[in-house]
């Protein structure tokens, strides 16, 4: 049985503006599961993002409880949500976010710094050892504008999980990006799902969509249907009859929901 890692209950976001009261999250009921790669699918403007920024502390909702590891973190304190941002999650957004005069390598560095419990060569060797992983070794010493769009995201999803964070949240990571380099920021993601990271990513595309074990589909500010797909097999990744498989079914599954 799946341990839930993190789950709302009634989680609602609202926004006032010139009088007008504007819903975006209605009363969602969601558990994440431990180890799961979970792809949240919906039309453009149906709360996706929001979701996930609530979920993750980056937002406050409005009403209703987030659940973290058995602890409440809907209303914590600003300082309560800065910790646990720096220790238990990391993010990955559609921009890198890179800070323009540090280095790649010290983009993925300095946040480890906070790390409780693990000292400075400590931290120097976990950056390290991700920009080998993430293929970016050469250019490791360059300045963002110096690296391509494709290198400063996986320089992204290397500081998302330089301090071994519980839950990456991912906010439609490859949209800027050309299909190369999407599929190699989804194998990274996938990698480290494959060796137990759970991965929450919210994605307008089917084929990002379909790397997830669990897609699930958004629309009008709550869950409206779920899909449980096998774990991706990333050594059939250039499997094309592997491939169109997933995605014919997750196209059916989304097109009897109107999609």
């Amino acid at each position: 049985m799946k341990n839930a890692i993190l789950s709302s209950r009634s989680l609602a976001k609202s926004y006032a503006a010139d009088d007008v009261q504007t819903h975006v999250l209605g009363s969602v009921d969601l558990d994440l599961y431990e180890g799961d790669f979970t792809t949240i699918m919906g039309p453009s403007g149906s709360g996706k993002s929001t979701l996930l920024y609530c979920l993750s502390g980056m937002d406050a909702p409005t009403a209703g409880d987030v659940t973290f590891q058995g602890t409440n973190i809907a209303h914590a304190s600003e300082r309560e949500l800065a910790e646990l941002r720096a220790q238990s999650f990391g993010f990955v957004f559609q921009a890198a976010h890179l800070v323009s005069n540090l280095t790649l390598f010290e983009n993925v560095a300095v946040p480890g710094y906070l790390k409780q419990g693990r000292s400075v060569s400590e931290t120097r060797a976990a950056a390290q050892a991700l920009i080998e992983r993430m293929g970016l070794t050469d250019v490791a010493a360059h300045l963002p504008s110096q690296s391509s769009g494709g290198q400063q995201q996986r320089c992204a999803v290397a500081r998302a999980v330089v301090n071994d964070p519980a839950i990456v949240f991912a906010d439609e990571p490859t949209g800027a990006l050309n299909r190369a380099n999407s599929l190699e920021v989804l194998a990274l993601l996938g990698e480290l799902n494959e060796q137990g990271q759970t991965v929450l990513m919210v994605t307008h595309d089917v084929k990002s969509a379909i790397r997830g074990n669990r897609v699930l589909y958004f629309e009008d500010g709550d869950v409206r249907g779920e899909l449980e797909m096998p774990v991706w097999d990333a050594s059939r990744a250039q499997d094309e009859t592997y491939v169109r498989d997933r995605e014919t079914q997750a196209t059916a599954w989304l097109a009897s929901l109107s999609w």
